[in-house]
């Protein structure tokens, strides 16, 4: 883990995005909208194929502004070896004399995320240049709902539930495909996966950029979305065919106070140790007792962050954190972070 005592320093490090979703989202039609918008970013596209033969790179137009790599040695989610290729590429990029404005990582669409995004925080120098910006999931409006119930897509688990629920935003694609109140509908399957990322619609994939990049998910996460708050009923019980793994939830704590520096770093360090496998992410914006700035909390599976950010200004200082997994203990966590709470 990161030391949380390091002081907030200005950020100039490349942002990354990992576009995720399940097949047939729209993640390559919505790379081609990139390439085509005069958006006046430099953006380096690196692409993640599941087949042994590259598709997806035939597919997407040519660009004087953006480049695009190919990763077909294997998908980029289950080797270390690919995602250690991933890193090397990103290293070649940062090393180019001309900066780049943005990275886009696209991954297979049947790639679970959660490996994607333990790259970024590995001990590398990399990670001196270079940052997590978001997680992006792109869904089919018209059939992800048949996916997201098959609990077990793959004999193993259910990638397009792992896709929406480690996601900081979700572009619900081709809603010209669908009427109202099935976006309505599939806004509530969603949410009852991922109650704190933000929810935007498309058709053919377009969409304001400013909502997609440069969010700053893993900066700070200001908007941490009601997090104390349950899903809204009609989210469970008004739909009776909604069906999803209900072994997945989320677990929103938000207090008025602060928390002691080194009893919520034990904390967290135990729940690393503990449950790196069923506790997919963890992120929260938390104040710190006898100390001026914000700290921030990101966390993947096993790897986490926590460390200084922005300074408070006069709003009152609170601690908020999110943890989304599998099998959670909401009263133990509840209980785990209490007892955090300087006196």
């Amino acid at each position: 883990m990161n030391t949380p005592f390091n002081a907030p320093t200005p950020n100039t490090k490349i942002p990354v995005t990992i576009l995720t979703g399940f097949l047939g989202a729209g993640k390559t039609t919505l790379l081609n909208y990139i390439l085509k918008e005069n958006h006046g970013r430099k953006i380096a596209v690196i692409e993640n194929e599941f087949g042994e033969v590259g598709i997806d790179g035939d597919l997407v137009l040519s660009s004087e502004t953006e480049e695009i790599y190919e990763m077909v040695n294997g998908c980029v989610c289950c080797t270390a070896e690919v995602r250690e290729d991933l890193v090397r590429i990103v290293r070649e990029l940062v090393a180019r004399p001309v900066r780049l404005d943005h990275i886009l990582i696209e991954t297979s669409g049947l790639a679970d995320p959660y490996p994607v995004a333990q790259s970024f925080f590995i001990n590398d120098p990399i990670a001196e240049d270079v940052e997590l910006d978001a997680i992006v999931t792109m869904v089919d409006a018209r059939h992800i709902a048949q996916h997201l119930e098959d609990l077990q897509l793959d004999g193993v688990d259910n990638q397009a539930v792992d896709q929406i629920v480690c996601a900081d935003r979700i572009v619900i694609n081709k809603v010209d495909l669908v009427s109202a109140e099935e976006v309505e509908t599939l806004r509530g399957k969603i949410r009852g996966l991922n109650a704190t990322a933000d929810l935007v619609t498309s058709t053919h994939a377009q969409i304001d950029l400013s909502k997609i990049l440069g969010i700053g998910a893993f900066e700070c996460t200001q908007k941490l979305m009601e997090i104390g708050a349950e899903p809204a009923p009609h989210d469970h019980h008004d739909e009776p065919d909604h069906e999803h793994d209900p072994s997945v939830s989320s677990v929103g704590i938000a207090v008025d106070g602060a928390v002691d520096l080194m009893a919520f770093h034990r904390w967290i360090s135990e729940l690393r140790s503990a449950q790196a496998d069923n506790l997919y992410r963890m992120k929260g914006v938390l104040a710190v007792a006898n100390e001026d700035q914000r700290y921030v909390l990101q966390g993947v599976h096993s790897l986490v962050e926590f460390r200084a950010s922005t300074l408070w200004g006069s709003e009152p200082r609170s601690s908020k954190i999110v943890f989304i997994g599998r099998d959670l203990d909401r009263a133990a966590l509840n209980q785990g972070f209490a007892a955090c709470l300087a006196g």
